[in-house]
Order: structure tokens, then C-alpha cells, then sequence
């Protein structure tokens, strides 16, 4: 494991008008590693996840993924916003999976997993084909190539949402609630398809109500509340045995 944390939050802090969102988060995530984060509705989790890919620009402290500051640069202690062309480029390298699918109904799940290597990544329409396909097939779908975003489950198309994030090889993924609207009986393979990811050594950081997923698959757990981080470390100690009583809380309603 190299020294250098894969993501790196120091007192970040965000608002929305007077709403103090998050009130000076830290935190790291090592290269290879899985961070659940977990926490009630509204204490701040996709808000964070969101600023790790600059989609929320951060009103304080300092967050860095892979050794470098997530949309600024730094001259002395001053930030300066990344022009969005840089912004964009720095985005691609973080592959991010939302609660809704976001699929383009217009197109099948090759052409939705194709579209963004083409477009942003400039790759050749049969590179990109060949990408896409050895990524549907990653997430248990080499046989719904042709199928349109109508055609499948809600499942499914979430796994063809994290295949075409994982098309733009992306050095961390981002998972904001994967599993939240879908029926309980497809969960299963999209959480199996992210157990397979984390098996292969991608860094993830994934915002989840599915305690189980973290207990097994989790190198740390975040428990967060109005803001901040409550209680953060292994899953054993934070899930088995947590020190703050907010915790222990949240942890009954939930388990």
C-alpha cells in the first residue's frame, strides 16, 4: 500500500444559503480499499460523495483524490477553481453511480456503456464497442448488449449504469445509495457486482443503508450525522461494537 491516500478530506465544509451541510469533515481512503459510509437521511453523505467529484463545489478545507486537489489548484493557501474543461477531465478519472440510473432511454446498454469513452475519452467506436461489451459482461450482462433501458430490470440497469462508469477506467468509484430504489429482490446482484469490483482492488466509496454489504465487504465504515463524522474504523468496531451512542442508535433502528 503506497503512502499516499487515494482520497483525502481536511476540514471540509459545505453549505447551501445559511444550511451548514457539512461542518469540517476528515477523512482518507487508501488505494484499494472500500469506505461505506453510513447515516441518517440528510447528515450529509451524498453531499460529501458529491463534492469528491467537484458535482458540489466545497465552501472549506481541502479535498484530494490521487495526490491532487479536486477542482482548484493552489497558489500558496489560496484556491483557484479549475476552468471546467480541467474540471471535466479530472471528473473522468472518478466513475460515480447514482440512486436513479440516469441511462439514455434512447439507447441500448452497449450504446449507453460506448457513448462517454467516444465522446470524452476520444476512443475509437470499435475500441470503445469492445470496452463496453468486456464491461457488460463484468457486471453479469454479456447477453442484454441490444436491450433498451425499458427492457430491464431496475437491476439491471443499474449494473449497465456501473458498467459504463467503469468504461472510463476510472481510478476510484463512486456509489451514492445504488441499491435505494430498487425492488429488494434485484439488490442482490448489484451489490454482487460491486462484492466483484472490491474483490478486484477498486477504491470505492460507496453511501449505503445495506449494513450487511459494509459488514462483509468494507475495509472502514464512516457512521455520519448532522454534518460530521460521528465514529469512523473497521467494520467489526464501528458495526460490532460502536463507542459513540448516536451510533448505537442508528444501528438499532437500522439492523
Amino acid at each position: 500500500m503506497t503512502g499516499e491516500p487515494m482520497v483525502r478530506a481536511e476540514g471540509v465544509r459545505k453549505s447551501f444559503g445559511r444550511l451548514e451541510v457539512l461542518k469540517g469533515i476528515d477523512l482518507e481512503v487508501a488505494p484499494g480499499d472500500v469506505m461505506c459510509l453510513l447515516g441518517p437521511s440528510g447528515s450529509g453523505k451524498s453531499t460529501f460523495l458529491r463534492c469528491v467529484n467537484h458535482l458540489e463545489k466545497i465552501n472549506g478545507g481541502r479535498l484530494s483524490v490521487d495526490g491532487e486537489l479536486v477542482g482548484y489548484r493552489a497558489a500558496g493557501d489560496t484556491l483557484h477553481e479549475l476552468r471546467e474543461g480541467e474540471i471535466a477531465r479530472k471528473r473522468a478519472e472518478i466513475g460515480m453511480v447514482f440512486q436513479h440510473f440516469n441511462l439514455f432511454a434512447n439507447m441500448t446498454a452497449l450504446e449507453n456503456v460506448t457513448c462517454a469513452p467516444i465522446r470524452v475519452k476520444r476512443l475509437g467506436r470499435e475500441a470503445a464497442r469492445a470496452r463496453a461489451r468486456a464491461m457488460l459482461a463484468r457486471v453479469g450482462l454479456a447477453d442484454k448488449l441490444d436491450d433498451y433501458p425499458a427492457q430491464l430490470s431496475g437491476g439491471q440497469q443499474q449494473r449497465v449504469a456501473i458498467a459504463r462508469a467503469l468504461a472510463m477506467e476510472p481510478k476510484l468509484m463512486l456509489f451514492d445509495e445504488p441499491t435505494s430504489a430498487l425492488d429488494p429482490e434485484l439488490v442482490g446482484d448489484v451489490l454482487g457486482a460491486m462484492k466483484q469490483l472490491a474483490s478486484e482492488g477498486m477504491t470505492m466509496m460507496v453511501v449505503t443503508h445495506e449494513i450487511g454489504f459494509a459488514r462483509e465487504v468494507a475495509d472502514s465504515v464512516v457512521f455520519m450525522d448532522d454534518g460530521v463524522v460521528v465514529e469512523a474504523g473497521p467494520p467489526a468496531e464501528v458495526l460490532g461494537n460502536p463507542r459513540e451512542e448516536r451510533t448505537r442508535a442508528f444501528l438499532s433502528k437500522v439492523l
